[in-house]
């Protein structure tokens, strides 16, 4: 597979969020001071009157949202990901799970990928915690044009929302016009000997994997699983029953996240052999996105690795 690299799906976020912004004047924006990181920078230049900082003060500026949600407004807000989800968790669970207010959490530098920012600002446990959220949605984007249908998508609904968006430009896998639906995954490539389940940037991964291992005479599925609450069973089963294996790949702890729901999934409707390629249970470390993927197991070879050892 040729990789093209196209915006960071951060980047597409904010394109998206500023359009959404000229045609719906209850979108208003919140941010803890990262506007220029997390892309919300965009907004707040076209809409200074409906963009708000919160200050380094993620559990103030959840709470805020809750509020402007109660009042009739549609509030996306923004911040890394460990210190939204983390810092903000006992209000995100308060002031919008328990009430299902109709909130949006898209969060930046998802994952190791952010690269040399530390163990501190690298989020591994996000899809974790959002997943036990009663109500909400939780989605990890795999490229710029599944970014912008998403949020698009998530201004439109009903309900709390979060999607993870990272700081390296992704692999552009989608055309402009390709439609995706929360709930929904995408089977990008059809085989019949195992069945590779992906998100975020460990997608192109697996395309890559998977033309490595049609050229050994292995024949794998994938599927770009962007959603992985509510999770598309349907599609999952369905894959399980015509390779009898699956391999999931995410850029997450390997306790809680897409791996997690797969398997409890599978291991109810249709079991079979399975692999996970993950972060180990642990935290990383300072250095480049690449080096940490690498040193981390997530990439194309580890997914051969888990591919071979599952059959």
């Amino acid at each position: 597979m040729e990789i093209t690299l196209g915006l960071a799906t951060r980047d597409a976020y904010g394109q998206a969020l500023t359009e959404l912004g000229r045609k719906n004047k209850q979108i208003v924006v919140l941010d803890g001071d990262l506007a220029s990181s997390t892309r919300t920078g965009m907004f707040a230049k076209e809409f200074p009157e409906r963009f708000f900082n919160a200050g380094i003060a993620e559990t103030n500026l959840v709470g805020l949202a809750g509020g402007l949600a109660q009042g009739g407004k549609i509030p996306f807000i923004s911040s890394f990901a460990c210190f939204m989800v983390c810092k903000g968790y006992d209000q995100l669970r308060m002031a919008v799970a328990v009430p299902h207010l109709n909130v949006k959490v898209v969060t930046s530098h998802g994952g190791i990928s952010i690269g040399e920012d530390g163990a501190s600002q690298q989020s591994i446990e996000d899809v974790g915690l959002m997943v036990t959220l009663p109500g909400f949605i939780v989605a990890v984007p795999s490229d710029e044009h599944c970014t912008r249908a998403l949020v698009t998508q998530a201004a439109e609904i009903e309900g709390p929302v979060y999607i993870r968006t990272g700081r390296p430009k992704a692999p552009i896998l989608y055309t402009a016009d390709e439609k995706f639906q929360f709930g929904k995954g995408k089977l990008i490539s059809k085989g019949t000997d195992v069945t590779i389940v992906a998100n975020g940037l460990l997608v192109a991964e697996a395309l890559v994997a998977a033309d490595e291992l049609e050229k050994e005479g292995i024949s794998a599925s994938v599927i770009d699983m962007h959603t992985i609450k509510p999770l598309d069973e349907e599609l999952l089963i369905a894959q399980a029953k015509a390779t009898g294996a699956v391999v999931t790949a995410e850029e997450h702890q390997v306790w809680g996240g897409l791996g997690a729901a797969v398997a409890q999934c599978l291991s109810k409707n249709y079991p079979v052999p399975m692999q996970f390629v993950a972060i180990q249970d642990t935290y990383a470390e300072s250095a480049k996105p690449e080096e940490l993927m690498k040193k981390y197991g997530l990439t194309s070879q580890k997914i051969i690795e888990a591919v071979k050892k599952v059959l």
